[in-house]
């Protein structure tokens, strides 16, 4: 079946995805050692709360057309589809050392690569009157985090003493 998603469904997705990578973080904080680890950590949830309210507040100026939707889905098979979607590639369940605060940084960014990954492919079936361009400000938002949790971990490697060949 093919399909055709509306902002509003995209937006809510992406909610979700945000929820998800602050459980993620939380997650990570309650097991990983080192006081300045955790911290960073309930940081970076902090920041997944933050922008799951800039998607919410982006949905709740959605106009009706762009919140009519695209297709007849009584079953409302179409949100389902694109939940299932997101939560098989973005902040799912891994098995990571997460009493290492790189090893996690790093599965955050391929995290955040993965959701840009999806919006950018849920371009093509966002017509721009149902708000596709919006999904631009959803990808700013995700490459946003990628800055900086590469920055966190720059930081890291340069706290680390030089671990070269002997």
């Amino acid at each position: 079946m093919a399909y055709d998603f509306n902002i509003e469904e995209i937006l809510t997705v992406a909610e979700q995805i945000e929820r998800n990578g602050a459980k993620f973080y939380r997650k990570a904080a309650e097991i990983v050692s080192g006081s300045p680890n955790k911290d960073l950590l309930q940081e970076l949830a902090l920041m997944e709360d933050q922008h799951e309210k800039t998607f919410a507040s982006l949905k709740a100026g959605l106009t009706d057309d762009e919140k009519s939707p695209t297709v007849v889905d009584p079953e409302d098979e179409s949100i389902q589809y694109l939940k299932a979607l997101a939560g098989i590639r973005v902040f799912f369940e891994k098995e990571i050392d997460v009493t290492d605060i790189e090893a996690i940084l790093k599965e955050a960014i391929i995290a955040e690569k993965d959701s840009i990954v999806f919006y950018t492919a849920m371009k093509d079936f966002v017509p721009a009157k149902r708000g596709g361009e919006k999904i631009d400000s959803v990808i700013k938002e995700e490459m946003e985090h990628i800055r900086i949790l590469a920055s966190k971990l720059s930081e890291l490697k340069k706290q680390k003493p030089d671990q070269g060949f002997a």
